[in-house]
């Protein structure tokens, strides 16, 4: 016929409806974070990239983008305010406070750009 298998099921014949198999990939934090949101946010969206056999590569461009955003988003506050291996060497609390703060700035603009939108 047209490639479609069907299943005698009594008197019907029903096609065998199965979505295109995608590879089995390990996905990072990111990558979760954005399924959870869109199989609970954006239905239509997740439901099509899963029938079209799309979802794995799409979680996976969105976790290779938020990791070099993430990168390249510290490096520049970091920058900007002065956080250098030298206050590290000098005052190792104080660096460690600002690094943790510029993280967690990062990680919410990293949230709010790619994952929950």
């Amino acid at each position: 016929m047209n490639g479609i298998t069907y299943t005698m099921q009594g008197d019907y014949r029903l096609p065998n409806l199965l979505p295109p198999q995608e590879p089995e990939v390990p996905l990072g934090k990111y990558a979760l974070l954005r399924r959870k949101f869109l199989k609970q946010n954006r239905r239509v969206m997740y439901t099509n990239l899963l029938a079209s056999g799309r979802l794995n590569q799409h979680l996976m461009e969105i976790e290779q983008t938020a990791r070099t955003r993430m990168s390249q988003i510290t490096a520049q506050m970091a920058q900007e305010q002065g956080v250098t291996e030298e206050l590290k060497a000098r005052d190792q609390m104080k660096w460690l406070g600002l690094t943790n703060g510029i993280r967690q700035a990062a990680e919410e603009i990293i949230l709010n750009e790619l994952i929950y939108s």
